[in-house]
């Protein structure tokens, strides 16, 4: 039987995601889609940061409170699954009413991900196929 921290050391693929796929900028780890940015008007520690809704292949660090430009907020660190780099934060409690909306999300910064663009073999290239 595998325990759980054996599953956790395995790493989750985005699949069906129109080719738009932003990777760990350190290992190139998946880590969420351009979809799930909810907002790109956003800072991290280091710079711009994205609101993302969901992530996949990180872990969540201690909890937190912190104090940040909208408030203080009950946040954790997260990381990339495969190589710890630290990557943004989670927000798990805001304290203001209008800052709710971001309870369960996440901040990701700009500069720790890296866009991967995803191949597939019906992708359309404009090439006709019979010419060479």
């Amino acid at each position: 039987m595998t325990n759980r921290k054996q599953l956790q050391e395995h790493q989750a693929y985005l699949t069906n995601v129109h080719n738009r796929v932003y990777t760990c900028a350190n290992c190139h780890c998946d880590i969420t889609t351009h979809a799930a940015i909810m907002s790109r008007a956003f800072q991290g520690r280091h710079g711009p940061g994205y609101l993302v809704g969901k992530v996949v292949n990180v872990t969540v660090g201690v909890k937190e409170e912190r104090l940040l430009m909208t408030g203080v907020h009950t946040v954790a660190d997260i990381s990339c699954m495969i190589c710890r780099a630290k990557l943004g934060w989670k927000y798990l409690r805001a304290r203001e009413k209008p800052q709710k909306y971001k309870e369960g999300r996440y901040i990701v910064e700009k500069s720790k991900l890296s866009r991967e663009n995803i191949w597939s073999d019906d992708d359309d290239d404009g090439f006709d196929r019979d010419c060479y």
